[in-house]
């Protein structure tokens, strides 16, 4: 898939809301013994990224500097769903203090009342974190309305010509 097939996808409405939402990524990668993990995060968009930041002793920073393979889904919980699928290639960074990102990327989930006081905290807490970029190869929306997963597409196909 190219980078113009990606944007086009990204750029989709049900994207966009997904990517701007509150719901958190499932962040899928494979740890340091072999073993897929999936956790979820707090993310944002930086251009083409997925940008996430976390603290430079988390087990996934040494997991992706071996193996950068990694794969995202943001979904809502809602019928139907919306399902934003991504896979890429991550690249970690360890950077100075608490990226303006993250602190944005915190406060979609919670209050206007209670972001201060989580901000101050994490501010003083993070001297440094690891930021880790990924870079998108692959994207897939399932809206349920216009776009289905493939195999129930041809399962229709299927049924239909019977």
């Amino acid at each position: 898939m190219n980078k113009q097939q990606i944007a086009e996808i990204l750029a989709k409405p049900y994207s966009q809301a997904l990517l701007n939402g509150n719901e958190p990524a499932r962040f899928a990668y494979d740890g340091l013994d072999g073993d897929p993990r999936v956790v979820p995060i707090g993310f944002w968009v930086e251009d083409d990224e997925i940008v996430i930041a976390t603290v430079p002793k988390a087990a996934k920073v040494a997991a992706l500097r071996k193996n950068p393979k990694v794969a995202l889904t943001i979904d809502t919980g809602a019928f139907p769903p919306k399902v934003l699928l991504l896979r890429g290639t991550a690249a970690v960074e360890l950077v100075p203090g608490v990226p303006e990102g993250y602190l944005t990327a915190g406060h979609k989930v919670m209050t206007d009342d209670q972001y201060p006081a989580w901000a101050e905290g994490v501010k003083a807490l993070y001297d440094e974190m690891v930021v880790i970029r990924v870079t998108l190869t692959w994207a897939k929306l399932l809206d349920f309305e216009t776009t289905i997963p493939k195999a129930v597409e041809d399962l229709i196909k299927e049924k239909s010509a019977s």
